[in-house]
């Protein structure tokens, strides 16, 4: 009703035999037809209109519904289309159709659209809540140039920033620092914590180094009207309980120190570049490890994954090796320019591609796995493909030395 309510439609509707549609010679002679049998003949031009309204009067809401076209329903633009093709441009067309043949037709989101519309339906509506806003900001009657001074507007913003903080029961998470000098120009400060705080030195020093490295291009000369820091994001603050004497205790120092010293690299290389491998669930090796921000992220405090057969130190892409053993590790082959003497083997272990996923990498299809020790002092991981969409052999995996 609010988008299509306040238009006005028109009853007369273009059906598939008017006149309009036939072929160019059939509408003059119609048209000659009309001429010579005089005013009676003329075609019609009462086209009676609905009353455009915003809001359904009281138990009218099916009756005010019924002119707006289908395309009020919310539906996609195939579906319109292909329901104007039928000739069902209005609500009221779809009421005199079969549900049956419609859903068969255009697929059960139609009338579950349709039966939300005439409130048979429920369709709850979830209210976004508003986000808590903090901001400080600091103007000044004659601009400040000196670094003193526009350090301990900085420092003062802050207290003031987490004293609202703490009123709220929130800490800081992302903070933004705008520096407006004489001419108007703004200078945007950006820190991303990796954990959140409420201490204002903490939040001060890491706020000095950042901005060591981001304005760098700052003239000694410059001087600013206005400071305004501002809380991107925020959390709510959650006490720490600590239990078990001073173990906890230590624990939890630990962790606020590493957290620190993440944020302080982050200045530097940026937060999201610094990561913390996390173990994933496949039995493939190439994917049994995902790379998590460490700022957003906990870490696996649990005993990691074991395999049955030892998983190399480095793993690269499959590379060809050069031998004519079938299926058992080979005495002597040739990798990288270079040739082995196989010394011993472990294996096999066979693992199999994810049939849900199609990988190029595993189009080789089954492997069979060694631990091979060399002679010549290189520990390899050698596997062996049987075949599938393309041709298998004998691969290097890994190395374990």
């Amino acid at each position: 009703m609010a988008r299509f309510g306040a238009v006005t439609y028109q009853t007369h509707e273009t059906r598939g035999d008017a006149i309009s549609q036939e072929a160019r010679a059939t509408r003059v002679r119609a048209a000659l037809r009309r001429r010579d049998q005089g005013p009676k003949c003329a075609p019609s031009s009462r086209q009676t209109k609905d009353v455009a309204i915003h809001i359904a009067p009281p138990l009218e809401t099916r009756a005010a519904l019924l002119p707006l076209p289908v395309a009020a329903l919310r539906l996609d633009g195939e579906t319109v289309e292909g329901l104007a093709r039928l000739g069902l441009h209005q609500i009221h067309h779809l009421l005199e159709q079969p549900r049956a043949g419609l859903a068969r037709r255009f697929g059960p989101h139609l009338l579950h659209r349709l039966d939300q519309a005439l409130g048979t339906v429920a369709e709850p509506v979830s209210p976004a809540q508003s986000q808590p806003y903090f901001a400080t900001r600091m103007s000044f009657p004659d601009p400040i140039g000196t670094s003193d001074d526009l350090d301990a507007a900085i420092l003062r913003l802050i207290e003031a920033l987490c004293q609202k903080l703490d009123k709220a029961g929130r800490s800081l998470r992302d903070l933004r620092l705008d520096l407006v000098d004489m001419t108007n120009r703004q200078r945007q400060i950006t820190l991303r914590l990796a954990r959140s705080h409420t201490d204002c030195h903490t939040i001060y020093s890491l706020l000095k180094l950042q901005m060591r490295h981001g304005l760098t291009d700052l003239d000694p000369t410059t001087a600013f009207d206005m400071i305004r820091l501002e809380a991107l994001h925020t959390e709510v603050r959650h006490e720490t309980p600590h239990q078990n004497g001073d173990t906890t205790a230590r624990a939890h120092e630990t962790r606020g120190g590493l957290d620190h010293l993440i944020t302080r690299l982050g200045t530097r290389i940026g937060i999201e570049a610094i990561t913390r491998p996390y173990p994933a669930d496949s039995h493939l090796a190439e994917k049994s490890e995902k790379r998590l921000a460490a700022a957003w992220s906990e870490p696996f405090d649990e005993p990691w994954p074991r395999h049955h057969l030892p998983r190399p130190l480095t793993l690269f892409a499959p590379e060809f090796i050069c031998t004519a053993a079938p299926h058992r590790p080979p005495a002597h082959f040739t990798w990288r320019r270079q040739n082995f003497t196989l010394q011993s083997a472990l294996g096999p272990e066979r693992i199999a591609p994810e049939w849900w996923l199609d990988d190029p990498n595993w189009r080789t299809g089954v492997r069979d796995y060694w631990c091979a020790t060399t002679r010549q002092g290189p520990r390899l991981w050698l596997f062996y493909a049987h075949g599938g969409a393309i041709t298998g052999g004998w691969f290097a995996h890994g190395d374990f030395t």
